[in-house]
């Protein structure tokens, strides 16, 4: 049986599911916000040429000339002795994955509240604790898992694609909407202002531009391994860094309108209550997203609409990067041997069981958010190492170039070589500073502690590297 292909424009899609994400709608309003507004822009743009774009590059042009799954990938691409990277870098998103599918169960279960209880979200704080403190988490996480099963079962063209060429341009239209809708708030324009007047000034606080680092990695998937996923299924002609830049600058076109969204919205609502708008952006993301905006949205003119088209639109964000959340491990599996239909179940059953304690905890769900999500950036730099361990020049050239119209030249050795190992480093060194200020360093089940991300990093780690001849072997040669 021949397998399934992207189409050109399927694939550009569906990369975009993959990218824009969460992260895109709730996270940029708030970080770029805490940080200057638009002095954030700058160094947020930098970042897309030295990390975003140099690593979804590399991963399209891995999966796109293996042809298989991220573990397989890293077995033929460094040698078997290096699977146990590409396991790593496997389980990472599998790990976020179990937690993922929690929060599109919230997405679906606040676009009903918002149809049918709207009156209720107005004591949000209320409503938000009821609901997590139940049972109902489990529920939504158990439907958005069969949903998004059910497409990944459905295959690459019948269902990814298809989903992909639905839902995204349809975001697209509700975040440019949502733009439009804030041009006509009185004062927003302050927000607007804010947004696009950078104070170049600010530009001097290391933390800006650590913050736009952080945002950069988290935000576009490069270095997750789902975009090498996907490009296992894409035609071996297409352009590769025509494609990563279509993602990349789609996914921070995405930030900016949901920013243009959000953040004149809160100046409207607010006005230049710095102290409301300060305590408001102190809160998590989900803390922001489902219980500070229903309360702030039932301020507006027609604010049903308006947060139902909010919901709605973050849950398409969410639920497309959750197929490729998805799709990842069933790739793996499929290289394995499994036919397509028994893996997704094998995966399904797996994230609804380990995604149990994130969908009745918010402390757990926090520690594997903070947990794996850092970890990402080791997966980043995992990609380096296999470019590096392959030949920068000769994977440039063999794998990049040799289909691209642009050619990267010693620009990408360069990037590969020295500045994502230094855009690693100093983010990690970072992070682990930030959580060591927020909670005790060595308490073990902690949230945020050090010692927590640590332990579950080398506890996997060690796992992977000690089972990793019985994994290269299981993947297909």
């Amino acid at each position: 049986m021949k397998e399934e292909r992207f189409s050109k424009l399927g694939f550009i899609l569906s990369g975009l599911g993959m990218a824009i994400g969460t992260g895109n709608i709730w996270r940029f309003p708030r970080v770029i916000t805490q940080n200057g507004g638009g002095a954030f822009i700058i160094p947020w743009l930098i970042f897309l040429f030295i990390w975003c774009l140099p690593l979804l590059a590399i991963e399209i042009a891995i999966g796109r000339n293996f042809r298989k799954g991220v573990l397989s990938s890293f077995k033929e691409g460094m040698g078997e002795r290096y699977t146990w990277l590409g396991a790593f870098v496997a389980w990472v998103s599998t790990a976020i994955l179990f937690y993922y599918s929690v929060v599109v169960g919230w997405c679906i279960k606040y676009i009903l509240a918002t149809i049918f209880n709207y009156k209720e979200l107005s004591n949000s704080q209320s409503f938000w604790l009821s609901f997590t403190s139940g049972y109902q988490p489990l529920l939504f996480n158990a439907l958005s898992l069969l949903i998004g099963g059910l497409v990944i079962i459905a295959g690459v063209s019948s269902g990814i694609e298809k989903v992909n060429k639905i839902l995204i341009p349809s975001l697209f239209i509700i975040l440019i909407g949502g733009v439009i809708r804030s041009f006509t708030l009185p004062g927003a324009i302050k927000g607007f202002d804010f947004l696009f007047s950078p104070n170049f000034s600010l530009l001097k606080d290391y933390n800006v531009w650590l913050n736009a680092l952080s945002q950069a990695a988290w935000s576009t998937g490069a270095g997750w391994g789902l975009i090498l996923t996907y490009a296992v299924y894409m035609s071996k002609r297409e352009d590769t860094i025509f494609t990563a830049s279509t993602i990349t600058f789609g996914d921070y076109s995405a930030s900016i309108l949901a920013g243009m969204t959000v953040v004149p919205t809160l100046f409207y609502v607010l006005g230049l209550n710095e102290k409301a708008l300060s305590d408001i952006l102190k809160k998590s993301n989900q803390g922001l997203t489902f219980i500070s905006i229903p309360s702030l949205f039932q301020k507006l003119p027609m604010g049903q609409i308006a947060l139902l088209i909010f919901f709605v639109a973050l849950f398409f964000a969410a639920f497309t990067s959750l197929l490729s959340l998805i799709e990842l491990p069933t790739r793996i599996l499929i290289d394995a041997g499994l036919s397509r239909r028994k893996a997704v179940i094998f995966v399904l059953i797996v994230s609804f069981i380990a995604g149990i304690p994130s969908a009745i905890s918010m402390k757990f769900f926090n520690n594997q958010d903070w947990t794996w999500g850092v970890a990402l950036i080791v997966s980043g730099f995992f990609f380096s190492l296999f470019v590096i361990k392959f030949g920068t020049e000769k994977f440039r050239k063999e794998l990049i170039e040799k289909t691209s119209k642009i050619k990267l030249g010693r620009f990408f050795d360069i990037v590969v070589k020295y500045l994502i190992p230094f855009q690693f480093t100093v983010l990690l060194i970072w992070w682990f500073y930030q959580s060591v200020k927020w909670e005790k360093w060595s308490r073990v089940f902690g949230e945020y502690s050090l010692l927590s991300v640590v332990l579950q990093w080398l506890i996997f780690g060690f796992i992977f590297f000690l089972f990793n001849k019985i994994l290269s072997e299981k993947v297909a040669k």
